[in-house]
């Protein structure tokens, strides 16, 4: 009846409702970011409750007699009788319920919790928590749980921020203005002007109600609820997806608990404060850097010319292609890479894969016509030592970063290899050498590299190499050889570290690959590379000898496995006494076992050749640390399970597995298609063993791989 006295635009019931829904996106919205926020708090917590745990699982065995050792007097008896009888039963007591007990007092008290919070500090200092998959206590989940939410919820904090600064004054004026005249008698009282502003008002929230801000603050809440309500199952897919993101937020909220609380990563503190102040733009990286692979850059960049020795698998390659991301974020436009010819393909592949800049090769018989390509557009080219030696560069030409790749390959000054990379480096304002290979021991070697590097720290340490172990030595060569192990920096790694090795075949192996496609022959297409008349002219061959080289460098010995028996025969002649006796169907069992325990004492370097599906069943072989897979098995837990024999329950060490594959050929559409399976299991199949076992290719998908490689093939002569 109202509106018919009073010419008014909206009805009361239609403008309470209308400022109802948006006081209620703006409360969600203001919710949404004080609950964020407070993720940040809620790993704290979780964290602390984990590391307790682990406080109390230490003092659990130790009797409370210890905190009496150096005969304070404390009177043990009364804590026993209160039911305090081991450290791990007081550990966290407070005080004052300490110095309640009759015959503590607060004195005594004061001297128990100074001893127990002393012990829980040094304790807390050896207590390195490890966090898999394999592990999800209810501590261990809910700090997983927090640090998802966090994760994601931090994507979404600065747009859900931005919505409600720039809406939350301008609504509530809007609600000012609408009650102003929202009663019958306020409206018919009211000024023109006032009648006015409240018809904008309610106006301004109808449109609002089909705005971008509306649907985007309806997004963002609805994604907030998914988040905030997230199960432990969906926070460990997420962790499963990618555990460099949780490792660095833990990392930045809670060091001490991977116990990678070394702000200066072992570096001398004016260094390690000069790197610390670099700012670097990353974007163009498709992936996500660890906190210590960071600081890796900003090494390299600021110091310029310089020798990273990180230790195998601490993603040496990926701090370079993010070092060249750095430099074209700041205009750079060329990289050069040098590397051993086994690994181009992989360098290229990584460089795309991990970036958005463009690589090629400069190799073979077009190798001018590649370089002309590069001088001109730019990008990642990569190169082998011997065809550096073809790389001619203008005289004004600059290279802003030139990135030489098992850099132990130029040890020798003299050598031809050392005088094209020597020569190319003149071209380069920046100058990386990488190698996994532990140099502290061959200091001559590495003072041959610092030559090339930075002279000036080569005259100084010229004499000083009988004090390689030296602080004052490690600190001289600081600013050139930075290297990281393993257990300095990544303790919750997990302990499989898998990689695949890919090669270009050359043309003998191309001709012997083609003409057993060709004929039909799939099991010698399979055995692509292996199947050359000259094993010299395997690129498996060789990058396996690298790999076995790289392992006897780094104190481990390796397990190579492959379905083919005429394989292992070449593996075995290849490595000679350095080589097992292979493991086989036909080698009885006790046999296996006694080359087994044989292996188990033989020196670093050594190898042991065995056929996948008998060196995969009933064997334990933990003093391998390293796996070669000479070609891609059609049932993925036919390695898994070959695997697991030197990945279990007693192995120390990580463990590297290396699949050795030959782009363009049987084994890369193998590899395709057990991707394209896996991610189809991982979308839709549940979690048991039986619905793992199931991927494999079928026979008729093997047969439609030949098919196909017979077209390729033959589309290539006709």
């Amino acid at each position: 009846m109202e509106e018919a006295f009073v010419a008014r635009p909206f009805k009361t019931n239609d403008a309470k409702w209308l400022i109802s829904k948006h006081k209620e996106i703006i409360d969600k919205l203001n919710n949404v970011i004080v609950t964020i926020n407070g993720y940040y708090r809620q790993i704290e917590i979780a964290s602390e409750k984990l590391i307790k745990k682990e406080v109390l699982k230490v003092f659990k065995d130790i009797p409370i007699e210890e905190v009496n050792r150096d005969k304070k007097g404390i009177r043990i008896r009364v804590l026993k009788e209160h039911g305090y009888n081991t450290i791990a039963d007081i550990a966290y007591e407070s005080k004052k319920i300490i110095s309640s007990m009759y015959g503590i007092g607060e004195v005594q008290a004061n001297a128990i919790k100074t001893t127990v919070d002393e012990m829980i500090l040094q304790t807390r200092k050896q207590i390195k928590v490890k966090i898999s998959t394999d592990n999800k206590t209810k501590e261990i989940t809910d700090l997983i749980i927090s640090i998802s939410k966090y994760k994601n919820g931090i994507l979404i904090l600065d747009k859900c921020n931005d919505l409600f600064k720039s809406h939350n004054k301008i609504l509530n004026e809007a609600f000012n203005d609408i009650n102003k005249v929202l009663s019958f008698f306020k409206w018919i009282f009211a000024s023109k002007k006032d009648k006015l502003n409240a018809e904008d008002a309610y106006n301004y929230l109808l449109d609002l109600n089909d705005s971008e801000y509306f649907n985007d603050a309806n997004l963002y809440i609805a994604i907030f609820n998914e988040i905030n309500n997230r199960s432990s199952n969906k926070a460990w897919e997420d962790f499963e997806k990618n555990s460099v993101s949780f490792f660095n937020i833990l990392e930045e909220i809670n060091p001490e608990m991977l116990g990678n609380d070394d702000t200066l990563y072992g570096l001398p503190q004016e260094l390690a404060l000069k790197i610390k102040e670099g700012n670097y733009n990353f974007n163009g990286l498709h992936c996500t850097l660890r906190r210590y692979q960071t600081w890796g850059v900003k090494y390299i960049l600021s110091q310029e010319r310089v020798l990273l020795g990180d230790e195998m698998g601490l993603g040496k390659t990926v701090q370079a292609i993010a070092t060249m991301v750095a430099l074209y974020n700041e205009g750079a436009t060329h990289f050069l890479v040098i590397c051993p010819a086994s690994i181009i393909i992989n360098w290229i592949r990584e460089v795309k894969k991990m970036s958005i800049l463009y690589a090629d090769e400069i190799h073979g018989y077009d190798r001018l016509d590649e370089l002309d390509y590069w001088l001109i557009n730019g990008g990642v080219a990569v190169t082998n030592y011997e065809s550096a030696h073809h790389i001619k560069l203008p005289d004004n030409f600059r290279l802003p970063l030139l990135v030489v790749d098992e850099a132990h390959y130029i040890k020798n000054p003299h050598a031809k290899r050392t005088i094209n990379v020597k020569k190319l480096s003149t071209y380069a304002d920046r100058l990386l050498f990488m190698t996994g290979t532990p140099l502290e021991n061959k200091v001559d070697e590495m003072v041959n590299l610092i030559r090339i590097l930075q002279p000036q720290i080569a005259t100084k340490i010229k004499g000083m190499e009988f004090l390689s172990s030296a602080p004052i030595f490690q600190n001289e060569i600081a600013p050139v050889y930075y290297r990281r192990k393993r257990a300095d920096v990544l303790m919750e790694l997990p302990e499989l570290i898998e990689s695949q090795e890919w090669c270009a075949l050359n043309i003998e192996e191309e001709i012997a690959y083609e003409k057993a496609v060709l004929s039909g022959n799939l099991q010698e297409a399979r055995r692509v590379s292996w199947n050359v008349d000259n094993i010299l002219f395997s690129s498996k061959a060789n990058r396996l000898k690298e790999i076995v080289e790289d392992a006897k460098e780094e104190g481990r010995k390796v397990i190579v496995y492959s379905f083919f028996l005429n394989t292992l025969s070449i593996v075995k002649d290849i490595f000679k006494n350095n080589s097992m006796d292979s493991i086989q169907g036909s080698v009885p069992i006790r046999r296996r076992q006694e080359i087994i325990d044989e292996f188990d004492k033989a020196p670093a370097g050594t190898v042991l050749p065995a056929q996948i599906q008998s060196g995969g069943t009933g064997l334990n072989i933990q003093s391998a640390s390293v796996v070669v897979i000479c070609e891609p098995q059609f049932k993925p837990s036919t390695e898994k399970q070959a695997i697991s024999r030197a990945y279990r329950m007693g192995q120390t060490r990580n463990v590297h597995v290396h699949r050795l594959l030959c782009e363009n050929t049987v084994d890369e559409r193998i590899m395709d298609i057990l991707y394209d399976k896996d991610i189809i299991f991982q979308a839709f199949a549940d979690e048991s063993v039986a619905a793992k076992e199931a991927i494999e290719i079928d026979m008729n998908k093997i047969a439609q791989i030949m098919d196909e490689e017979i077209k390729r093939i033959n589309a290539k002569y006709h």
